[in-house]
């Protein structure tokens, strides 16, 4: 794992404290198999009582951080930026290594004869890589809102449900979001444009899994003070406070679970496997056709 020394630095006793904690904080969470993302870094300094929870505090690690990335004491894969990527076409060294990656990326439809559909929906693009590493495997779709969802994206989604629905599917969308004014305004907005794109048909189930009640009250994320600029603030400090809670203090492992277990829920287990097997079998078809063309091209170039 890569540690690079791009500038020297020099650290005040306090900071450097603060760099072992990360240091041993983001070497778990390696272990895991997961990288966190700045802020999930900042929530662990504050749930193991390092740091108040302050903006202050927030950006005064951020700026640490970075300084001890250029210094070269903190590993840059151990920390992501999840909402800033690079788009670029793909490319292969010759017909084979294309023909080996078609074998490897040839999947069946596992949910084709489920009898619901599901997707996944978190409010922040930060959290898709936690939530990837849970739907994947089960094969989910899963979608990040960016806040507020936009018209032309509900719409699409209404679309695609609506193709489900006529196909007898039941429905269920998961959504993830932070406990504050907005964050749980979300959940009812997208039902409620959900069932005015798809007025006279079957409804869809719209279950909020997080950031709940009982989830703050088990796992004790740090709280905020909720934004009483939001238009919503009245409304919500009637019903919970004036403290809000974000959905990145969760630990992945906590979300990753909390998905899985849920989807399991809806899903026939047994009929999943049966496609996972047969699957594997179609794939292994393919992988003797492309071996057959491989050993036919290198008696072709012999001759």
């Amino acid at each position: 794992m890569p540690r690079i020394e791009y500038e020297s630095k020099r650290f005040s006793a306090q900071s450097e404290a603060l760099i072992g904690h990360a240091q041993i904080i983001l070497k778990e969470y390696a272990q895991q198999c997961f990288v966190l993302t700045l802020r999930q870094l900042y929530y662990q300094f504050v749930a193991r009582d390092l740091l108040a929870n302050t903006e202050a505090n927030y950006k005064r690690i951020g700026s640490l951080i970075n300084n001890a990335r250029l210094a070269g004491l903190i590993d840059w894969e151990a920390i992501e930026d999840r909402t800033r990527n690079l788009r670029e076409l793909s490319h292969w060294g010759s017909p084979q290594e294309i023909i080996d990656d078609a074998v490897k990326a040839y999947s069946i439809d596992k949910w084709k004869c489920q009898p619901c559909y599901i997707e996944v929906w978190v409010e922040k693009d930060a959290l898709l890589g936690v939530i990837q590493t849970a739907c994947d495997p089960l094969e989910v779709s899963y979608f990040s809102c960016r806040g507020y969802v936009s018209q032309s994206e509900m719409w699409r989604a209404s679309e695609r449900f609506r193709g489900q629905i006529e196909n007898g599917k039941r429905i269920t969308l998961l959504h993830l979001g932070d406990h504050d004014p907005s964050g749980i305004d979300m959940t009812r907005d997208i039902g409620d444009r959900l069932e005015m794109f798809l007025r006279g048909l079957p409804s869809v189930e719209v279950k909020r899994i997080a950031l709940n009640g009982d989830q703050i009250k088990r796992y004790s994320p740090p709280p905020n003070p909720a934004k009483n600029t939001d238009s919503r603030f009245a409304n919500y400090m009637t019903m919970y406070g004036r403290e809000s809670w974000e959905l990145d203090a969760l630990e992945p492992r906590v979300l990753i679970d909390l998905i899985q277990g849920t989807v399991s829920d809806y899903m026939d287990e047994g009929l999943f496997k049966y496609y996972m097997v047969l699957e594997e079998e179609q794939r292994e078809q393919l992988r003797k056709a492309a071996e057959g063309m491989s050993a036919r091209h290198a008696g072709e170039e012999e001759q």
